[in-house]
């Protein structure tokens, strides 16, 4: 057998130690960072979210006129949906009776004579949400063929100009579009 060396233990090296925190440098370069990221992502979320409010007046215009269409059906009677404007913004009143029986011109609920019954009353507020025009005072929704008259085109356009198009046809379908294909995911009209 050979001998082995004699080996020592090497004293331990000193050890640095690592600095915790942040400089008040790295603080400032991190905080312009998240400036300049936010700074470019507001403009992008403001668009957003006034095309989450234009797609959500124009799918519960499209629904409330499925609703319409089946009240007058299970009611045996006539619908209407009556277009209006109520204090600086837009509404419409799902009613049975003649047309402008009802209107949403006061603060609360709708407004009817002559025997008409309010059934639902959607008011837009023209500050926050998109403004809705229609090209009919009013559509009927007949009880026994499940037809409407008029036709209709509504329009719900946001803010920055841009619209869905909800065009009701005669059986009482709603077709969506986009004016110039404004808004992805919507046909150009």
């Amino acid at each position: 057998m050979s001998p082995q060396p004699c080996t020592h233990p090497s004293p331990p090296l000193p050890r640095r130690h690592a600095a915790r925190g942040v400089s008040l440098v790295e603080a400032m370069v991190a905080l312009a960072i998240v400036a300049v990221l936010l700074g470019a992502a507001l403009p992008s979320l403001g668009g957003l979210v006034q095309r989450s409010q234009l797609e959500g007046v124009a799918l519960q215009f499209e629904t409330d006129v499925q609703h319409a269409r089946s009240l007058a059906v299970a009611r045996q009677q006539g619908v209407r949906i009556g277009f209006g404007q109520s204090g600086g913004g837009s509404c419409y009143v799902v009613h049975t009776g003649a047309p402008g029986a009802c209107h949403c011109a006061t603060p609360g609920a709708a407004v009817c004579t002559g025997g008409a019954e309010a059934l639902r009353l959607v008011r837009i507020d023209g500050r926050q949400a998109p403004a809705l025009h229609a090209n009919a005072a009013s559509m009927l929704f007949d009880p026994v063929r499940g037809t409407t008259t008029p036709t209709a085109t509504v329009r719900v356009v946001a803010a920055d100009g841009r619209a869905i198009h909800q065009i009701v046809n005669i059986m009482g379908r709603v077709r969506a579009c986009s004016p110039g294909g404004a808004v992805s995911g919507y046909r150009a009209c």
